[in-house]
């Protein structure tokens, strides 16, 4: 039944978002109740899926902006406990080091490819460097929100990744670990699984497409 498989990239095919962030707090010396409610009115405003507000996350997600630029908007926002900002340049990208590959992630869908099933990245980039020495072995198609210029959960990069692969909404499924964009994925049909943790997923996975891939 199931002929396409659409998955997230950070906190899916890499360890958990929350592992990752808590090692760049503790490594900077970040206020983490302060970071919490700052990220937490960003993050809640940029998923609401009314589109009726928007904010930086969104110009980030979809390459309207350049990392740089976030990373000094979220610099001022932010403070460390010595009462200062944290450094603005390549604050992404040490928030990010902390995330690490999951091979049972990576082994499914080359195993899902293998056999016939067709693979999308579907990932909302955060002006990121994605490790992309493997990809031509794992994914038919690669779509990532700040060089489409498009972003989960909106329609339309759904539309555009199911064109990528050439099928249908309910020819595919769809793994996030954000139920705002799962949501999204099944108005247009796509069957969405919520990722918590690799052996569920992998398990709920093999039903749908009623085949191993361990």
């Amino acid at each position: 039944m199931f002929r396409g498989l659409l998955i997230d990239w950070a906190g899916v095919l890499t360890t958990n978002m929350a592992e990752a962030i808590d090692e760049w707090i503790a490594a900077e010396r970040i206020d983490a109740d302060h970071y919490r409610e700052v990220m937490r009115d960003l993050v809640a405003h940029a998923y609401r899926g009314d589109g009726l507000v928007e904010n930086a996350i969104h110009a980030l997600e979809r390459g309207e902006i350049s990392g740089l630029e976030f990373e000094r908007d979220l610099a001022a926002r932010l403070m460390t406990l010595d009462g200062v900002p944290p450094i603005a340049e390549g604050l992404l990208t040490r928030m990010f080091a902390g995330f690490r590959r999951v091979e049972p992630m990576y082994g499914m869908l080359r195993t899902a490819r293998a056999a016939g099933v067709r693979t999308c990245l579907l990932s909302n980039s955060w002006a990121n460097e994605y490790p992309r020495d493997d990809w031509e072995e794992i994914f038919d198609a690669v779509v990532i929100s700040g060089e489409v210029g498009m972003r989960k959960p909106e329609p339309r990069i759904f539309e555009h990744a199911l064109g990528e692969v050439d099928l249908a909404g309910p020819e595919c499924v769809f793994i996030d670990d954000i139920e705002a964009n799962i949501a999204a994925a099944r108005v247009l049909g796509i069957v969405g699984v919520h990722h918590l943790r690799p052996e569920e997923t992998i398990a709920e996975v093999e039903g749908l497409l009623g085949m191993s891939l361990r």
